[in-house]
């Protein structure tokens, strides 16, 4: 469990707990101490209100960054997600496939699942390559692609891998992202200047 999903959980088991013990207060009202009654109420409310607000953060960021922003049709500014990681669509030969960008990835690399979707065929790909990846070595079979569009850019006959191995997401490497003449990653954000 990343860190995110773990703080999220953090803040419901804190909200369960405050509303847990408002009834346990309740229903305890006589054989406790005014004061302290009211000592704990408002101590539930203070964490109740924090675990309201760490949430709210949450869900603000998702709902408020959008995956890519173009302006002035020559660039493209991506936010970073929640995990930390910067996803774009492409438009590969008609179809959307989502990538991570990976700049430590020396080639565009597509799943075995959107390869197909793309419309190559997997059966006659040759996978002479190899690559060493987090789960070993795994082979390649290197294709071109007929069409790649990014926002208003077109570029065609584009190099890539297609990894025989499971990947759970495809990834834009650096034989994509060289093409643009500027990255720059700051301030939460990847921008692509063409």
């Amino acid at each position: 469990m990343d860190n995110i999903e773990t703080d999220r959980l953090i803040y419901l088991i804190v909200l369960l707990v405050m509303v847990a013990g408002w009834f346990f207060v309740q229903s305890r009202g006589d054989g406790l101490n005014k004061t302290l009654q009211y000592a704990a109420v408002w101590a539930m409310i203070f964490v109740g209100g924090a675990a309201a607000v760490g949430l709210w953060q949450d869900i603000s960021r998702q709902a408020g960054s959008p995956q890519m922003v173009i302006a002035d049709g020559d660039q493209i500014v991506v936010p970073r997600a929640r995990d930390g990681h910067y996803y774009l669509t492409l438009q590969i030969n008609d179809a959307p496939i989502r990538f991570v960008v990976d700049t430590g990835a020396t080639d565009m690399v597509l799943t075995q699942a959107d390869a197909t979707r793309v419309g190559l065929d997997l059966d006659s790909l040759n996978y002479l390559g190899r690559a060493n990846t987090a789960n070993g070595e795994v082979r390649t079979a290197f294709v071109r692609l007929d069409q790649v569009v990014l926002g208003g850019v077109v570029d065609q006959n584009v190099a890539a891998v297609v990894n025989e191995g499971q990947m759970e997401q495809s990834l834009l490497g650096m034989g994509y992202l060289q093409r643009w003449g500027r990255i720059e990653i700051a301030g939460g954000e990847l921008v692509l200047t063409r």
